[in-house]
């Protein structure tokens, strides 16, 4: 070997190419040549093409190697080719290795304007897919349900049974006070309307009514959209980012069955029982509104009573059914087609909560109109 210490020399051929010449020991910590310096030469020189002699090279590591990477790298970037010679063979191996594939360029999307967003064909293609995914979805998870009646399914019950607990008893807290303020909420606005006419002892018959058939399993529902629905949703993406899903459906599982079937379940056995507790906590919310307006108790359970029915409990579970069913296909959904990025993790809960609660919206109205019309 010649000189020990690592260093380098560009030399301007006659044939308009520059020939770097690299020598000593190019190793961890030594004073080797900087990449600027020989950059803002090769600036300077502008060669036609750059060739690397490796003839005077001692003792070498990854140092070489990245230094080698760095002038490919600047060579194909401003054009100039690129060749070497009198290497070590690992060396060439190295270069050959990490320039086999170009490095991938991140494209910006093509953002349209916001025309574009409202043109009725984009509207309607993005239409189709969402209800040709959403059908995909609904068909793979009735195909796991039959399953398990039948016996075949995947689905074990220690999921089953931690769902449950995380659906159920996890959101009691949250449920319990989002109740009972509802409860009051609208015992508040009865008793507005009702003093005009010295009827305030009917605002338990209003919060009885108000919260059994629409406002107690509402307000449950959208809490447990905005709770269990996100939560489904970003463990489901996660697992979808960490190639989880792929594993399992590697070893011939399928994750329809392993995966969302025990949250599936989970939600439609706990919102019904979430639905019951919160009706009770908001009749108890309007009880203590009633109370601060000189109602005693004894009127309040009175007349509790005479507007509790079985109707009207049995319209309230329905949507509980329902809800859950929505709720529970808007996150396991939004997580199963997730994409593999913690960005798209977060999209995913963001379009599971937001799904949840439309698809609860339209069904709530959906479901009033037609009880409406049966008179139930």
């Amino acid at each position: 070997m010649s000189d020990s210490s690592a260093g380098f020399q560009l030399v301007q051929q006659s044939d308009h190419s520059a020939l770097l010449t690299l020598s000593g020991d190019w190793l961890q910590g030594s004073r080797a040549g900087s990449f600027a310096a020989l950059s803002q030469q090769l600036h300077q020189a502008t060669p036609e093409s750059l060739v690397v002699d490796g003839a005077g090279l001692g003792q070498w590591d990854s140092t070489l190697a990245a230094f080698l990477l760095r002038c490919h790298n600047h060579c194909r970037q401003e054009g100039i080719p690129f060749t070497t010679r009198n290497l070590p063979a690992g060396t060439d191996k190295l270069l050959r290795l990490a320039t086999a594939v170009e490095p991938h360029r991140q494209t910006a999307e093509p953002r349209g304007s916001w025309l574009a967003a409202l043109n009725p064909l984009t509207v309607i293609a993005r239409s189709t897919d969402l209800i040709r995914e959403s059908l995909a979805f609904t068909g793979e998870l009735s195909i796991a349900l039959a399953r398990l009646v039948v016996g075949k399914s995947n689905t074990r019950f220690e999921d089953f049974r931690h769902f449950c607990y995380q659906a159920g008893p996890e959101a009691l807290g949250i449920i319990s006070l989002t109740s009972v303020l509802v409860g009051m909420i609208l015992a508040y606005l009865g008793a507005v309307q009702l003093q005009q006419f010295g009827a305030e002892v009917y605002v338990a018959n209003l919060v009885t009514i108000g919260i059994l058939r629409e406002m107690g399993v509402l307000m449950t529902a959208v809490v447990m959209a905005g709770r269990t629905g996100a939560a489904y949703a970003a463990q489901l993406g996660t697992m979808q980012t960490n190639e989880e899903i792929d594993a399992i459906t590697t070893m011939g599982i399928s994750p329809m069955e392993f995966l969302v079937l025990p949250r599936f379940l989970a939600l439609l056995v706990a919102m019904p029982l979430l639905t019951l507790y919160a009706d009770l906590l908001g009749i108890v919310g309007g009880g203590i509104v009633a109370g601060g307006m000189g109602i005693t108790p004894l009127q309040y359970i009175s007349q509790t009573e005479q507007a509790l029915a079985i109707h009207h409990l049995a319209v309230g579970l329905i949507k509980a059914v329902v809800f859950a069913l929505l709720i529970a296909v808007a996150g396991c959904r939004a997580g199963i087609n997730s994409g593999r990025s913690s960005a798209a993790v977060g999209q995913a809960a963001t379009e599971a909560v937001v799904t949840a609660i439309v698809y609860l919206i339209v069904a709530d109205a959906g479901i009033n109109i037609i009880f409406q019309q049966i008179r139930f």
